[in-house]
């Protein structure tokens, strides 16, 4: 029993010396950093992505209707961007086809005239591919993106309406936060009988395109 009592007399003094080493503990974790490092801070300027969802282009370039050679081709572009990698478009364009070969072996040619014009509307669904940038020279850069587009629609050719299946790619670079630079390479798929054979045609459009988002 003494025993006992002796151990209850001394534990104060035992525990005591662990109270400042905790103190210790607890204030050499409240100090500063020793080291400091010195970064300076560099400013970065952020780009300035267009926001809008609509755009509206004006192209102009080339049609090689098959077996006919290629002509001059313009018309417009509609389009909504649904999120960042998808969009929706409609397009309106015109050209002229010419039979001028044909008429040198073929009396009358083909057409009626030597001339007939061509005109389609498609809608087309793309996707953005390989966001960057393009350079111009060392001090400037320009977002750009790659797609890829197909879609269906319609060709009056000939005083016939031909359904009409597109695909292709493309490139676009913006040269500012509303006004863009594009280039466009479509293949027209319609089948056509003017030949005395009906065949599926491959119609190679390439164009340029002025956009811009509003």
């Amino acid at each position: 029993m003494n025993r006992a009592l002796l151990a209850l007399m001394f534990l104060p003094a035992l525990m005591a010396p662990a109270a400042p080493a905790a103190a210790q503990a607890t204030e050499a974790g409240a100090n500063p950093q020793v080291v400091v490092p010195e970064v300076e801070r560099r400013e970065v300027a952020l780009p300035r992505l267009p926001t809008r969802d609509f755009s509206a282009s004006l192209f102009a370039g080339t049609y090689a209707t098959q077996n006919f050679g290629a002509a001059a081709v313009a018309g417009v572009r509609l389009g909504y961007h649904i999120t960042e990698d998808f969009f929706a478009e409609l397009a309106l364009g015109q050209s002229q086809v010419s039979d001028e070969a044909f008429r040198q072996v073929l009396p009358g040619g083909v057409f009626a005239s030597a001339d007939e014009k061509l005109s389609y509307y498609n809608l087309s669904l793309g996707v953005n591919l390989l966001p960057g940038e393009v350079f111009f020279g060392r001090g400037s850069a320009r977002l750009s993106a790659g797609y890829v587009v197909g879609g269906i629609g319609s060709t009056r050719f000939n005083n016939q309406r031909l359904q009409t299946f597109n695909l292709g790619a493309g490139l676009r670079v913006y040269l500012g936060p509303r006004v863009a630079l594009q280039a466009d390479m479509r293949n027209h798929i319609f089948t056509l009988d003017l030949l005395g054979k009906r065949q599926s045609t491959q119609n190679l459009e390439a164009t340029a395109a002025l956009s811009f988002v509003f």
